[in-house]
């Protein structure tokens, strides 16, 4: 059985021929190959593979004999992340695919195996109950996390946190414990305040830490033999720099906005003198720096980062000469390399990727010149029915540029399509990059455009644009999604009669405000866990929003309540329900604790008093989002059905 797992894996899927559009569950699926790693001296492949059940299994592939083994497993339960603590060790966690566990805080517990699946150890409990502590007494409780293993030292050893909560349930530290995978005893840091981020050196001591008091963070370092922690920087959350990492010679680098730059980048932290290098490592002309490190246990090796796309720049002459060998023989894939940690033999695990390819896994024999694949995270993907992604940019009302992503459907139509303006969440964040989107590729695969604006707001393209959105909700950055839309029919792509708005989240919020704000632009609206109601983000008290989040957080990002009462009136959907018309599919997850339910039950009510094309869906069981396969397929036919209805014909 398992060689027929592995071969079916190095086969791929077969290739379909391609047909005129793919079925809405190979769309929505869980991943059937998902993660791969090589151990440190790269003799050994660890991956998640489903098994027959479904179910995601660790398994090992010796590299030299190509033998493959599952060496963990559960009936009930999914492995979810795993790593290497070393040559012949790895640990785990797990979940549940198969059931929808709202946004309760569920413990994934933590395991350690041999890569030959023995010396079996249960590190931490797996449970959401503090009942249950004193169960298993060799394990750890069930609020304590994986951390990080020990880079560069042949140790059992790794790192674990575990939150500590307030009185009033806020997180008020992390702390940090060493965790021997082997016995399983632990052994706390000692922390010099309420710490909130950890950075282990390269010989996996922890070297430097970060507190938080209200809005002020405190860096503090701690030397080389010593136990005693100094207070190196302090500054507003808001501003001062971010501890990145601390590279194989120990040299800290750390992301940052000097003043006077619009854009974040990778810096060196002169430690001696407690001050930045003022020119910085790795800068983006367009973008804030996002990415990683790549190091082996002696050296730096080179760095990723996101532009538009994801790219790598290497400082080893030998590793840019294989990425430009696999680039030739993968042609159109972004192909990202991971070595072992040793940066030993031939192996190289080779990820790649594209807009119309959701992940392949690779491996690349540098003697040989070989590829060999070993699985496809969407086997029932066929990259040649996929629609194309490209980043555009487009001008907001008052000059501020908009990047954007835009998915054309497939076929010789590109004008005058009727299109889906789909707003992301968050919305502090990046919305997107180029990669295989679920969500577009379904669309678009139905003949619509999709357009992604990364409004202002969104992070990751400098300051200017972030700090731009702060208390815009449903204002500036309802604009930008508005401008993005009116560009699309200026550049004759959408079809101005058929321009439907989407999402999620904040995206939610954002199509109840468009369809508020232009109702001549936007035909129809789609919103799936979406905030009605911005008050209600600080009352409703079973939301996880946290204590500092709202007292620090939101006043500053999305309105203070009592001094921008009147905004956060004229800017809240459910005030103004009444006056939405157009046809509206609302979504929501009766367990959900980051949007509460009652966001939209008290929407829907409001709404239905004068719009009579209004849909309601509830997954009783579902958090802020949809876990279960069953659960998207429902939703996103019941999305095909609605769009077709309302602007799916000319």
């Amino acid at each position: 059985m398992i060689a027929l797992l592995w071969c079916a894996l190095a086969a791929g899927s077969t290739a379909r021929a391609a047909e005129a559009r793919a079925p809405i569950d190979s769309f929505f699926q869980n991943p059937a190959f998902s993660a791969a790693a090589l151990s440190p001296d790269a003799r050994f492949l660890a991956a998640l593979v489903s098994a027959d059940s479904g179910r995601v299994q660790l398994a090992v592939l010796d590299l030299t004999t190509l033998t493959p083994k599952i060496v963990a497993g559960f009936s009930d339960a999914d492995i979810s992340q795993f790593h290497w603590v070393n040559d012949k060790r790895l640990v785990y966690d797990v979940t549940d695919r198969e059931t929808a566990q709202g946004d309760t805080l569920a413990g994934p517990g933590l395991y350690a195996v041999d890569r030959d699946g023995g010396n079996f150890r249960a590190l931490v409990q797996r449970s959401t109950s503090r009942v249950q502590e004193h169960a298993v007494r060799e394990a750890l409780p069930w609020d304590t996390f994986f951390f990080s293993t020990i880079d560069g030292v042949d140790s059992d050893d790794i790192y674990v946190i575990r939150p500590q909560f307030s009185n009033l349930n806020q997180l008020s530290a992390l702390n940090l414990l060493r965790l021997n995978t082997t016995t399983g005893r632990a052994v706390t840091v000692n922390r010099p305040g309420a710490s909130r981020r950890w950075l282990l050196d390269q010989n996996g001591e922890p070297r430097l830490t970060t507190t938080r008091e209200g809005s002020t963070d405190t860096v503090y370092y701690r030397d080389a033999g010593s136990d005693a922690w100094r207070k190196i920087a302090e500054f507003d959350m808001m501003a001062g720099f971010v501890p990145f990492m601390f590279g194989p010679d120990g040299t800290l680098y750390v992301t940052a906005k000097p003043h006077g730059r619009d854009k974040s980048a990778l810096y060196v932290y002169d430690l001696k003198n407690n001050r930045m290098e003022p020119e910085p490592l790795v800068s983006l002309a367009d973008y804030d720096f996002s990415g990683n490190l790549i190091a082996s246990s002696k050296e730096l090796l080179g760095a990723q980062y996101l532009t538009d796309a994801e790219a790598t720049v290497w400082f080893i002459p030998r590793m840019k000469k294989m990425q430009e060998e696999i680039d030739t023989l993968l042609p159109g894939t972004i192909n990202r390399l991971s070595v072992g940690r040793q940066a030993a033999g031939p192996h190289v695990l080779v990820q790649a990727f594209s807009d119309t390819q959701p992940s392949v896994f690779l491996l690349y024999d540098s003697g040989s010149g070989k590829l060999t694949p070993l699985g496809k995270a969407f086997p029932g993907i066929d990259a040649r029915q996929m629609a194309t992604k490209d980043m555009v940019r487009y001008q907001a009302r008052d000059g501020l540029a908009i990047p954007a992503y835009l998915t054309l459907p497939r076929g010789p139509a590109k004008t005058d399509l009727p299109m889906v303006v789909l707003v992301h969440g968050g919305p502090y964040v990046r919305g997107g990059t180029w990669n295989w989107s679920g969500q577009a590729q379904f669309l678009a695969s139905r003949g619509y455009a999709v357009l992604e604006p990364e409004f202002r707001g969104s992070t990751g393209f400098g300051w200017k644009h972030f700090q731009a959105g702060w208390k815009q909700w449903g204002l500036a950055m309802q604009n930008d999604v508005a401008d993005g839309a009116r560009w699309a029919i200026a550049q004759k792509i959408a079809d101005p009669k058929r321009i439907c708005i989407a999402g999620a989240s904040y995206g939610g919020y954002a199509t109840l405000m468009g369809l508020l704000n232009d109702p001549d632009l936007f035909k129809c609206g789609i919103d799936w866990v979406g905030v009605t109601d911005i008050d209600m983000l600080y009352s409703i008290g079973w939301s996880d929003a946290s204590t500092e989040w709202q007292t620090y957080g939101m006043p500053r990002l999305v309105g203070d309540r009592v001094k921008d009462a009147g905004q956060l009136k004229t800017t809240s959907p459910l005030l103004q329900a009444a006056r939405i018309t157009q046809p509206l599919l609302l979504a929501y997850g009766g367990a959900d604790r980051r949007v509460p339910i009652e966001h939209g039950t008290r929407f829907r009510d409001a709404v239905q008093r004068t719009n009579r094309d209004v849909e309601w869906v509830e997954y009783p069981e579902e958090g802020h989002g949809w876990a279960l396969i069953k659960n998207r397929i429902d939703f996103w036919s019941r999305v095909e059905k609605f769009l077709d209805r309302n602007i799916g014909k000319p």
